[in-house]
């Protein structure tokens, strides 16, 4: 249970971006968080947490930078910030959230939700949306802050979303919520076409029905639902992934449908035969979703489109059912 922290001193730094630096640390790959530690600078005396590296994590594994102690101690808290983050923790935060700035709605009003369960689906859903405005509200399941996020700001700069919101543990997005519920709240009251809500990358995961982060997608959709939304689940399939449970229709999405309790509209792509289980579900022609994803960051589990073509498909499938749903 214990932190793995060590010592040591920027050596490099590789990239530089709002809200993540990515640096070495004597040599190994290591990534920052400003809102966190502050300013990176290459001779900074710092402190790293190994843990991920040690475990040769996945896609978690690097270092994090957990304290500067060059310049990241006595940082004062943001402006009127009050609300903690991860309360409670060594990282704990002050930041303002949305809810102390205002009513948020009551109700979504039918407002889309499209429930991704892993961080990998969003660039397709929302290539598909293109032309909407898009809310992208992220929960916990996986990487918790935005900034880490490459296809975020791929899609801010060929405007696939127009805001990005963290909700519960998340943070780093342009608006903070305490919870998915009034994200979703406050996307529907700031007149959004459409949310597309989904984990960070690098899913928490067991091997296990239910002992994974994806059962967030559940989560949402069943929120979405209780609010008056019009929640679409992008279903996660694939004909690549060596994994048995994960072949075909992933048990992933089999264990979220099952804990969805209102009515979630289940996107399927046409052309795809479909489970026998899956017998409610909304199925959409996608054969324009290469040309629409053209340049767009296509990754899952080392694979791209031409590897594993259906998961992407699929994923596109939700943000076209989603489409049909814009009032």
């Amino acid at each position: 249970m214990a932190l793995s922290l060590r010592r040591g001193t920027v050596t490099a730094i590789a990239e530089q971006h709002d809200g993540l630096v990515r640096c070495e640390v004597d040599g190994e790959a290591c990534v920052a968080y400003p809102e966190l530690t502050g300013a990176v600078a290459l001779g900074d005396e710092v402190v790293v947490n190994v843990q991920g590296r040690e475990l040769g994590l996945g896609s978690g594994g690097f270092d994090v930078l957990h304290v500067n102690m060059t310049r990241g101690l006595d940082l004062p808290p943001p402006p009127e910030a009050h609300v903690m983050k991860l309360p409670y923790t060594p990282v704990q935060h002050a930041v303002r959230h949305a809810e102390e700035d205002g009513p948020v709605a009551d109700a979504l009003g039918g407002l889309p939700v499209v429930c991704c369960s892993l961080h990998s689906q969003i660039a397709p859903a929302c290539a598909a949306l293109a032309g909407t405005r898009v809310a992208y509200i992220q929960v916990a399941g996986g990487a918790l802050p935005l900034g880490l996020s490459d296809t975020l700001r791929a899609l801010r700069a060929r405007a696939l979303i127009a805001t990005t919101v963290s909700a519960g543990a998340s943070f780093g997005g342009d608006v903070e919520c305490v919870t998915a519920a009034s994200a979703f709240a406050w996307a529907a009251a700031g007149r959004f076409d459409v949310v597309v809500c989904a984990i960070g990358p690098g899913i928490v995961g067991t091997a296990s029905r239910l002992g994974h982060g994806g059962l967030a997608a559940a989560d949402a959709a069943n929120t979405a639902a209780a609010l008056g939304g019009a929640p679409v689940l992008a279903v996660r399939v694939s004909s690549g992934d060596e994994r048995k449970r994960h072949r075909g229709v992933s048990h992933h999405t089999r264990a979220v449908v099952e804990l969805c309790l209102g009515e979630v509209a289940v996107a399927w792509p046409a052309g795809l035969d479909a489970p026998d289980w899956l017998v409610t579900r909304r199925e959409v022609d996608v054969d324009e979703w290469r040309k629409t994803c053209e340049g767009l960051p296509l990754e899952h589990m080392g694979r791209g489109p031409d590897d594993d073509p259906w998961f992407f498909a699929s994923a596109f499938a939700a943000g076209k059912v989603a489409r049909t749903l814009v009032g």
